[in-house]
């Protein structure tokens, strides 16, 4: 059976059609987080946007009594793969010990222009 996580303080509402995350089969599938903060703003570069994406997929966990060890897969969407090492640098801020495994991809374009990184994550209950 499947939960869908309800809407979490620090994660803006979807605007498409679908949900934040779906709890199934003893994991947490979290759609993909961009780098939008709470309020709107989005900050112009990807090692900050990297920081709120892991934030809010933080927030996501923390509302299920998890931490960031529980996540095992993540991808990493990026528009420039010249942004690697600052997104990399950015995102090892949230791991102690082992890192969970990852894809990273560069796309032509995220959602809002003004967005460079989005990362969706699974993990496991």
């Amino acid at each position: 059976m499947s939960k869908v996580v309800p809407e979490l303080p620090g994660v803006p509402v979807p605007t498409a059609p679908y949900s934040p995350a779906v709890v199934s089969g003893g994991f947490v599938f979290i759609s993909g987080q961009g780098g939008t903060e709470p309020d709107g703003r989005v900050p112009s570069d990807a090692a900050s946007q990297t920081r709120v994406a892991m934030r809010r997929i933080t927030a996501i966990l923390a509302a299920l009594d998890l931490g960031p060890e529980a996540i095992v897969k993540t991808t990493v969407f990026v528009t420039d793969m010249a942004d690697f090492a600052d997104v990399n640098a950015a995102y090892g801020e949230f791991f102690t010990g082992g890192h969970p495994a990852r894809s990273t991809v560069e796309v032509s374009a995220l959602p809002r222009p003004e967005l460079v990184v989005e990362i969706e994550a699974v993990a496991s209950v």
